[in-house]
């Protein structure tokens, strides 16, 4: 008989890696089964923010927003390399919600979440100053407030890479087909998408975090015939090429209602997102419409004094956001709050259902998961990721810049922008991946946009990266940076080292 595993999750996102890692840092053993690569969904198309949420204040929920900011700042401590502060600027529309609405809205999103890190809400003038730029004159005014950033899909694969460390068994590219309950055991037929290899996985309780496919998992992985309580929402985003030189987001309001953000990304774009449509088809064949495009433009267009357009787009990305079917009569309004439903009992083999969350609640998620769960857990354990760093975050926030300087001082070959890129996406662990280089030589062939060999091994060796997506779009965003003849180097690189 092979290992009996205390828990099995299906799902590699982030609300899966979440709840495997909590789980084996509690002394379970756990089993992750992820049938494509690790974030490949929902949680690589998100707008990239930990964030409470400023416009669910609107729809009146309050356990949401207070849990999401205080979450920012336990984010921001755990991880501030992948995490890390943001300034958002709201225009004030006379045509919209009134200016005393806006300020009491901040000053509750002030005030809910405990903030000690960032900076408070102010008024800025957008007539004159930095902020202008580009702005038509008719949004004289605005209002200032904070939030974080966050690299979504670094975010996904480092709580796996802890998990790993922590004990915990992590598959990519392992389908689960069928499960079933016997007594208090599941068996869990697990296929390998590559090899075709099925193996059946024991294990005392299972959680189903398979995001957009959770209803799917339900019905024909694990026979349920139940009305389906998800809620597919896709949200698009576009990229274009930068539309302003200074480091604020905007975050403006559309007439529908809804609220769209401009950010600046990657130095040279501005991301813009995102939209809210219902969606009934496969999550893994969604596509931003030509419509998504042209809201997405218009909503822009309508604040800055040269129109985007759709001919301006660089890059787009979708996602299906699971939500919990709450009976909104639009997408917009729709709960973003999570849902989780257990059956089980003594004797019993456990089951967990994650509807909806978002990635700023993916650590109170997981504790709340757990908390239905105790009982397949080793007694006596409890939660511990509050105050624990995630793999190279182990600094402080305001030590961002004195880290680079110190891998300046470390390896000297290395240029400005390279050093700064190694610090964002690996923290500290950017010693570990370059232990041993005494020259720029030292870390291989450059296959452009200062990616290396030696990091490409690093993210197939420690990362679980297979495919030239998984380093380009989801480890990275280089993507951008490298052409075709680049992309066919690199994929034939990792045919001969993976």
């Amino acid at each position: 008989m092979g290992k009996r595993y205390d828990l099995f999750v299906i799902g590699g996102g982030i609300n899966g890696c979440g709840i495997a890692r909590d789980a084996a840092g509690r002394g379970a053993s756990v089993f992750l089964a992820e049938k494509g690569d690790f974030a490949s969904a929902t949680s690589s198309a998100s707008t990239k923010l930990i964030h409470g949420g400023l416009r669910y204040l609107e729809y009146y929920e309050f356990r949401l927003v207070r849990e999401a900011l205080l979450e920012r700042e336990v984010l921001l401590n755990n991880a501030p390399h992948i995490i890390w502060p943001l300034r958002f600027i709201l225009p004030h529309h006379k045509g919209l919600r009134p200016a005393w609405f806006i300020r009491l809205g901040l000053f509750l999103y002030d005030h809910l979440g405990g903030r000690k890190l960032l900076p408070g809400t102010r008024s800025v003038k957008l007539s004159s100053g930095p902020f202008e730029e580009g702005m038509k004159p008719l949004f004289s005014k605005g209002f200032e407030y904070s939030d974080c950033w966050v690299d979504d899909a670094r975010l996904v694969v480092l709580n796996a890479r802890d998990a790993q460390a922590k004990g915990a068994e992590i598959r990519r590219d392992s389908e689960v087909v069928s499960a079933r309950r016997d007594g208090d055991i599941w068996n869990v037929d697990v296929r390998c998408t590559q090899t075709g290899k099925t193996e059946t996985i024991e294990a005392r309780a299972l959680v189903n975090a398979a995001g957009p496919w959770v209803a799917d998992v339900m019905g024909e992985a694990l026979g349920l015939n139940e009305i389906s309580k998800v809620r597919l929402v896709k949200g698009s985003h576009i990229i274009v090429p930068k539309l302003y030189h200074h480091d604020r987001c905007f975050i403006f309001q559309n007439g529908d209602g809804r609220i769209v953000f401009s950010i600046p990304y990657e130095k040279d774009f501005t991301l813009i997102g995102t939209t809210d449509v219902d969606y009934h088809n496969d999550p893994g064949e969604v596509a931003i419409s030509q419509d998504e495009v042209e809201y997405l433009c218009n909503a822009v267009s309508e604040y800055f004094q040269t129109p985007v357009q759709p001919k301006d787009v660089v890059r787009t990305y979708s996602g299906v956001r699971p939500l919990y079917d709450d009976g909104a009569s639009d997408a917009k309004s729709a709960t973003r709050d999570y849902v989780l439903e257990f059956e089980g009992g003594k004797g019993q083999a456990g089951l967990l259902n994650i509807f909806g969350g978002k990635i700023t609640t993916y650590r109170r998620l997981a504790e709340s998961a757990l908390e239905k769960l105790q009982d397949y857990l080793p007694e006596g354990s409890k939660p511990w990721t509050h105050d624990a760093s995630l793999p190279g975050g182990d600094f402080k926030p305001q030590e961002f810049d004195q880290v680079v300087d110190q891998l300046k001082n470390a390896f000297p070959f290395l240029s400005d922008s390279l050093r700064y890129r190694l610090v964002r996406s690996y923290g500290q662990d950017a010693w570990t991946m370059l232990s041993g280089c005494k020259t720029i030589e030292d870390l291989g062939r450059c296959f452009g946009a200062d990616l290396f060999e030696k990091e490409v091994e690093w993210l197939i060796s420690k990362e679980w990266a297979r495919t030239s997506d998984d380093i380009l779009w989801r480890r990275s965003k280089l993507g951008l940076r490298l052409d075709k003849t680049a992309v066919e180097a690199l994929d034939d690189f990792i045919k001969q080292v993976a």
